[in-house]
């Protein structure tokens, strides 16, 4: 039916995907496929586990990252600022950023390796959801400090809304001595 197009973005983060999603509208309304297997041959989805976060406007929710997870994004409603930092050792991208901003109405989908850290800022309340290759598994659930002043993310906002477990994530340098995923 629809086939979506991955882009991977040059001089970004490596592995990276956006997602060009194709709505088809009548009458009626709009239809858009948002998710194929096979938009990602790389990934085994045996374990998929499809999530939905709401979020308030000034809401801040990461960073988060995974060693064993890969996450597939797409707006439902509302805007995001979504920021991606790469952690892995291998990655000739080890450390760059990556902000996009997604939105409903005609935002991409965004696919994230494992080992790139990603979190979002809701800039208008939204919902975001987000397709996974495992079940939730609190092991794997990683973070990363959001106003890391050696990373220099331009989040927009000084003082969002977080919770206590994104205000107590650790820095990159202490991710660093501590080991990165490879």
């Amino acid at each position: 039916m629809n086939e979506a197009l991955i882009v991977r973005e040059s001089g970004r983060i490596a592995g990276v995907g956006i997602v060009d999603l194709r709505a088809f509208a009548d009458e009626r309304g709009r239809f858009t496929e948002t998710f194929r297997r096979e938009w990602f041959p790389q990934v085994n989805w045996d374990r998929l586990q499809m999530n939905r976060s709401d979020s308030r406007r000034q809401v801040l929710r990461g960073l988060h990252w995974h060693r064993r997870q890969v996450d597939y994004w797409v707006v439902t409603r509302g805007r995001i600022r979504a920021v991606l930092v790469d952690l892995r050792r291998s990655s000739a991208t080890l450390r760059s950023v990556k902000v996009i901003e997604l939105q409903a109405d005609s935002g991409p989908g965004l696919f994230i390796p494992a080992g790139v850290a990603h979190g979002f800022l809701a800039l208008e309340d939204a919902t975001l959801s987000y397709v996974v290759n495992n079940y939730y598994d609190n092991s794997d659930e990683q973070g990363l400090a959001w106003n890391d002043p050696q990373l220099g993310i331009p989040w927009g906002i000084e003082d969002p809304q977080l919770s206590a477990r994104d205000r107590s994530n650790p820095t990159l340098a202490e991710l660093e001595s501590a080991g990165l995923p490879d």
